[in-house]
């Protein structure tokens, strides 16, 4: 080989890769009157969160600029996707997933006040989480999927489990769960604060090999239960404290109904004119601290050892 054309091709190799990486911003812009064809920065905003993805560098963050539909977008790497104060930034889907998030399981990625509807039954899920290591969604409205608000059914994760973080979020009118929890083989760990699950068909369903933690959250006005616990396969535990399940037309709380174990644990969980409060089916358990209240169904009585 000519050892200057070998020379050569290799400054060209290393001028196009140098040239991808600058394409590649840490921060990177969306706007309702953007462009996709656009460097996405500040001042040249892309369009849609698909057209951002491209150009924003693993572990940077897309920001939207103002009020706007953005569109579906699937993740595939580190990344955080902010709306801004105030909700801003929407994805208004059909026939599809809004966020859609196959990333790596050594990948962390954080949705921020984004608003995300499926059109009144025309979107799939919500959020869709296939695989991540870490997946924050704070402050952000989701409604109106055939399927789930968020559907956390991870095919693979790290060896310690997937761990998913909601905080100030709404699921709201979804056909199906406003949050669906399902595990593969190992323990998918999400935790629950401040947030609302209703007009769902069950407010927040845990399922197989998920551990479930959800504080000063609300599930009520559902049209079957409030906060599920059905394993298929495996263990579910789901623990609720300081929250409330009232107004769901079949159960408040229910453990169990399928070949799985399934246990809940209450704490200052209010219980107030469900179809049922409490509601044990098959494999399943309820235990309580004694201190919550059960307008119907029965009092919760069980106790537990301090841990």
């Amino acid at each position: 080989m000519n050892p200057f054309r070998f020379a050569i091709g290799v400054m060209g190799f290393s001028l196009i890769a140098t040239c991808v990486l600058q394409a590649q911003a840490t921060r990177t812009w969306v706007s309702g009157v953007g462009d996709d064809a656009n460097p996405c920065s500040r001042t040249a905003p892309c369009k849609t969160f698909a057209g951002a993805i491209s150009k924003t560098a693993a572990g940077g963050e897309i920001d939207a600029l103002d009020p706007g539909g953005f569109g579906a977008v699937t993740i595939t790497k580190s990344i955080t996707i902010d709306g801004g104060g105030g909700v801003v930034a929407s994805a208004l889907v059909s026939g599809t997933n809004g966020i859609t998030i196959s990333a790596a399981t050594s990948d962390l990625v954080t949705l921020r006040n984004l608003s995300i509807q499926g059109l009144k039954g025309s979107g799939l899920n919500g959020v869709q989480l296939n695989t991540a290591g870490v997946l924050h969604i704070e402050h952000c409205w989701i409604m109106g999927f055939s399927q789930n608000g968020i559907a956390i059914a991870p095919s693979s994760q790290p060896t310690a489990g997937t761990m998913v973080v909601i905080d100030d979020t709404v699921s709201q009118d979804n056909g199906q769960n406003g949050l669906s929890v399902v595990g593969p083989a190992a323990n998918v760990h999400v935790t629950v604060a401040n947030s609302r699950f209703s007009g769902n068909t069950n407010g927040v369903l845990a399922a197989d090999y998920s551990r479930v933690a959800i504080w000063h959250s609300d599930a009520s006005g559902n049209t079957s239960t409030g906060f599920l616990a059905e394993a298929t396969s495996g263990t579910t535990t789901l623990n609720i404290a300081d929250s409330n399940a009232s107004n769901n037309s079949v159960a408040g709380v229910q453990a169990g109904g399928a070949t799985g174990n399934s246990v809940i644990r209450l704490s200052s969980v209010s219980l107030l004119t469900n179809g049922t409060g409490l509601s044990i089916q098959s494999n399943g358990a309820i235990y309580s601290y004694g201190n919550n209240t059960n307008a119907n169904g029965g009092t919760p009585t069980s106790t537990l050892a301090l841990q």
